[in-house]
């Protein structure tokens, strides 16, 4: 009679085995993330080619002659660089409009309408935020209503009364027609971030000992700056880009914005020259890439978040 005692769980003829739980599926788990973020990164990157390819194909032909612009061989690189375009745009008295003094109507208008946009959107939102009032909500519903308005229909109107208060060919006309433009949404947009700040912050920091203006500026405005960041970008774009209005109202050569001074390149009456305007319209972009990397900081965190709340 054997005495031998039987194997132990989990062993197979004595020897040890071991078990790996879910070894299979979770390989195949590990896979299939591989993959869908491969297939993520992939459109990740033909959306970025896609929206970066047209700036460099702006700069790209800015740096070649005309001739090779217009020819139909395609030139993928300036392999025939010149800087001659650059010369021709920046060069006084060849167009009716010089660069130096349509640089500097843009300059003014536009961070004149910043500024502007900016404090009365913030007042605005704050009110609609933090008080209850009779008529709050159809104030909202004003405002969103507002925004549907096409500019186009406004376009003669705006210019009768401007021309009532003797303000055509005026910053300040163009500065009052682009504030009024951007005002809606930036009111609507900085609601949101006003509304993700609890107001509870601001009475615990009253409780504390501040007033409500210090507990405003020391807690509120701080946590806003994205916001601010962000729609702040948003009113300089608008106002630096803008052509119809800049067009109708700065009907003097001398008091026309960059939009207005690119069109000058456009010539009915003889081939455009394209290289030139390439030129022009990458001198254009400059400051708005230097006005978004000095906000950018700012404006990462905030780009998104006053849209979805409130």
């Amino acid at each position: 009679m054997s005495t031998q005692a039987p194997p132990r769980p989990g062993r197979l003829g004595g020897s040890p085995t071991r078990i790996r739980p879910g070894g299979p599926a979770r390989r195949r788990s590990r896979r299939r993330v591989t993959i869908a973020g491969t297939i993520r990164t992939i459109c990740a990157l033909v959306v970025f080619l896609a929206s970066i390819f047209p700036v460099y194909w702006m700069v790209n032909s800015s740096l070649l002659p005309g001739a090779a612009v217009r020819s139909s061989t395609p030139h993928l690189w300036p392999d025939e660089f010149t800087l001659d375009n650059y010369v021709t745009v920046l060069t006084p008295g060849t167009r009716s409009i010089d660069f130096l003094p349509a640089l500097r109507v843009s300059v003014v208008v536009t961070l004149s309408t910043v500024v502007f946009a900016l404090l009365f959107a913030f007042l605005a939102a704050l009110a609609l935020s933090r008080f209850r009032f009779r008529s709050r909500r159809a104030l909202i519903v004003g405002v969103l209503m507002i925004q549907m308005i096409p500019a186009e229909a406004m376009m003669i109107s705006t210019f009768r009364v401007l021309d009532g208060w003797n303000l055509v060919n005026t910053t300040t006309g163009l500065t009052l027609v682009y504030v009024a433009t951007v005002l809606p949404f930036t009111i609507w947009t900085l609601r949101g971030f006003v509304n993700g700040v609890p107001a509870e912050l601001e009475e615990a920091a009253m409780v504390d000992g501040c007033s409500r203006m210090g507990a405003f500026w020391r807690v509120t405005f701080p946590l806003l700056a994205p916001g601010l960041a962000a729609t702040g970008v948003f009113a300089f774009i608008q106002a630096w880009n803008e052509f119809t209005f800049a067009l109708i109202i700065m009907n003097r050569a001398d008091q026309r914005p960059l939009p207005v001074w690119l069109r000058a390149f456009v010539q009915a009456t003889k081939e455009t020259d394209w290289a030139v305007i390439m030129a022009g319209s990458t001198l254009v972009a400059i400051p708005v890439i230097i006005f978004f990397l000095i906000v950018q900081g700012r404006m990462t965190s905030g780009l998104v978040a006053g849209a979805v709340k409130g």
